[in-house]
């Protein structure tokens, strides 16, 4: 059973589409990735699907309620983290969660039973009684998760749960969220433009970009479906030549979706080893002589090449700015 249907919503703000069509679907008790660059619409459907937004159209259920006919009844069966924290910082760790599960309207021993439950989930437990404030940036993320899980939620929504922290805190959110899916037995989607953090926590992921789910599957599945390896050549000078040097790659044998970024010029070979001094030696023939050489199998960036054209680490800086 799918806790979680979306069908073609659709959302502009002014001149900006931000939801164009999204569909996808989550299967009960799975973690299910949003993956894109910034500015690409995950937040926009996050918020829809947890009744903060409306769309303007489309259809979309979660555990079974439609979220525009029925806000109230999909509230009750969800938990949000959003990007910006909801944590008050003049309270402890468990004086937050105390003032959550009242406004669920738990009480008395319950409450504060699955208030230490929680603490001890989310790694907190020796910290509990000091104030938020005082929290390093990993502690108060754990904090705002073990928050949207008070009220024993089947679904929960993580926008961007890792942003803004260092690659160590980032780390070890990881294992939070992987402790988290085993021992809640909960539906978690998550959204993130960190491709190693998809590819790491979910099990399917939906590619999203410029409002519209580009490709969906396990990421395994969607980079085996990619033959060959990636061969990424550094142009040393191209004097805004690179997308000349593409269609001298393409003569190549065996070269495919030749695509110039900048100073790059990107081909899909089958064979790196063997593709290489062929390239190299056709782009130097007609005048591009080439910095650096690399080639890689692929990778969800490869992923996302392949189904927009588009590179995903300028993109996200692009949808950043």
């Amino acid at each position: 059973m799918d806790a979680i249907v979306v069908e073609e919503l659709r959302k502009r703000y002014k001149t900006v589409q931000a939801m164009d069509g999204v569909s996808f679907a989550v299967r009960e008790g799975e973690v299910f990735g949003l993956l894109g660059p910034n500015g690409a619409g995950k937040s926009t459907t996050v918020r829809t699907l947890a009744t903060l937004t409306q769309p303007d159209s489309g259809h979309a259920l979660v555990a079974g309620e439609d979220v525009v006919r029925h806000p109230n009844r999909v509230r009750r069966s969800i938990g949000y983290v959003a990007q910006d924290s909801g944590v008050d910082w003049e309270a402890t760790g468990r004086e937050n969660l105390m003032l959550q599960g009242r406004i669920h309207a738990m009480s008395g021993t319950p409450l504060r039973s699955r208030v230490g439950e929680l603490l001890e989930l989310v790694g907190l437990q020796d910290a509990a009684d000091r104030q938020a404030r005082n929290y390093s940036g990993g502690m108060k993320r754990r904090l705002d998760i073990a928050i949207g899980l008070v009220h024993r939620p089947r679904v929960l929504f993580l926008d961007e749960p890792t942003t803004g922290l260092d690659p160590e805190a980032r780390a070890a959110m990881w294992v939070e969220v992987e402790r988290l899916a085993s021992q809640e037995s909960l539906t978690i989607l998550l959204t993130t433009h960190y491709l190693e953090e998809a590819d790491r926590l979910a099990e399917r992921v939906a590619i999203v970009s410029r409002g519209k789910v580009v490709v969906e599957g396990t990421p395994t599945e969607l980079k085996a479906g990619l033959r060959g390896e990636l061969v990424t050549v550094d142009l040393a000078d191209a004097n805004g030549r690179a997308h000349e040097a593409v269609s001298v790659v393409h003569l190549v044998e065996g070269a495919s979706e030749v695509v110039a970024e900048g100073q790059q010029v990107r081909a899909r070979v089958p064979n790196g080893a063997k593709a290489i001094p062929l390239i190299l030696s056709a782009l130097e023939e007609r005048g591009f002589p080439v910095s650096a050489v690399t080639t890689a199998r692929p990778s969800l960036d490869d992923v996302y090449l392949h189904y927009t054209g588009r590179d995903f680490s300028r993109e996200d800086q692009e949808g950043n700015r």
